[in-house]
């Protein structure tokens, strides 16, 4: 089996505009995005902490490093999924995420399960 199969972490987001939180008026614009995590890998591992790059439509970064995920830090065996909510903010109607979680293996390993980028968007903004 080849040592990338063993260490193997799939992340798929949802992201959603959150309009009664949200003031365009004052460039704030509120979205929540729910994230799976399965682990489609042959050995138990867990998540230990996260690594986000947000980015809006004037190209405005802001980077979020932090333990684990809304305070949890999942240990996956193989097969198994771990889902979760959260939110954030940006001053434009249009940006996106990506990122990775830093994971590790039950035997010690220490690999990145990268988050593929996604879009946050107002409904309608594009086509």
């Amino acid at each position: 089996m080849a040592e990338s199969e063993k260490y193997e972490i799939t992340v798929v987001p949802k992201a959603s505009y959150v309009e009664d939180q949200s003031d365009p008026s004052k460039n704030q614009y509120v979205f929540a995005y729910t994230i799976t995590v399965t682990n489609s890998g042959t050995i138990p591992a867990q998540l230990v902490s996260r690594h986000w790059v947000i980015t809006d439509a004037n190209n405005k970064v802001v980077e979020v490093k932090g333990l684990g995920v809304v305070g949890q830090q999942p240990l996956l065996k193989p097969g198994e999924s771990f889902e979760y909510s959260s939110g954030t903010h940006l001053e434009t109607a249009v940006g996106t995420m990506r990122g990775a979680y830093q994971m590790v293996a039950e035997d010690g390993k220490q690999f990145d399960a990268p988050i593929p980028p996604f879009t946050l968007s107002v409904p309608r903004i594009l086509h």
